[in-house]
């Protein structure tokens, strides 16, 4: 069977230096990852599963939220990646978000963001690519038999945070604050968000396997089996 082809959301202006580390990440966990941006031909029936990478904050018009002054929007990223996970939902693809593609995937489904998380929380700020975040995960998730650690340490680089959840969506990680930093998909098909950046944290077992859950509920989409039970039963950790 091909490896799973996954396609990966980027910005204009990161996507030279973000895409290259996902598709390393996504090369290692089994599948092959094609570059999607505002402006390219994208084709969703292509692909076997979705990545939501991170980037600019989300405009608060598609979440009823207050446009603010001297916030850095990409509104041809917004509409480009709503109507992905859109077409993902309705075409039964699994998708993994990513720090905005988390929150991005909340919006679609109905909920809405906190514009200013570290004001409503007391989690301590940081803004850095290195793990320094502590995150609990719920015992039983997804994430958590992913990961298989009952708490991840995390790199932040976001000022939004989930804040009314989606449908279907449940809260599956929380920081020292009590800010949201993991949610999942009750059902299929399998959807994960992060806040956080796996993709810089590959040296670590755990965020690898964030990417091979992913991969291996493409491999079931594939294979038209259930995605979030096919995900469970696989030993992500044998090849990460």
């Amino acid at each position: 069977m091909p490896r799973p082809r996954i396609g990966v959301t980027v910005s204009k202006r990161s996507g030279w230096r973000i895409f290259p580390l996902i598709w390393f990440n996504v090369r290692l966990a089994g599948g092959t990852a094609v570059r999607w941006q505002a402006g390219r031909d994208i084709d969703v029936a292509s692909v076997d599963g979705v990545i939501i990478g991170g980037g600019d904050d989300i405009a608060p018009t598609l979440y009823g939220g207050e446009v603010k002054i001297g916030v850095r929007l990409d509104p041809d990223r917004d509409a480009l990646e709503a109507d992905v996970i859109r077409q993902a939902f309705q075409r039964g693809l699994p998708i993994l978000g990513i720090c905005r593609g988390s929150q991005m995937i909340n919006v679609v489904s109905g909920g809405t963001l906190h514009q200013d998380a570290y004001g409503v929380y007391t989690s301590k700020k940081y803004r850095t690519i290195l793990p320094r975040k502590r995150v609990t995960l719920e015992k039983g998730s997804l994430i958590e038999k992913t990961t298989q650690v009952a708490c991840v340490d995390v790199n932040a680089l976001h000022t939004q945070a989930v804040d009314k959840l989606g449908d279907c969506l449940k809260v599956v990680g929380r920081d020292e604050g009590g800010m949201v930093q993991a949610i999942e998909r009750d059902r299929d098909p399998f959807a994960l968000g992060v806040q956080w950046h796996p993709e810089h944290l590959f040296y670590r077992k755990a965020q690898r396997r964030i990417f091979g859950a992913l991969v291996a509920a493409a491999r079931a989409r594939q294979q038209e089996r259930n995605q979030i039970s096919y995900t469970h039963g696989q030993a992500i950790s044998d090849s990460l």
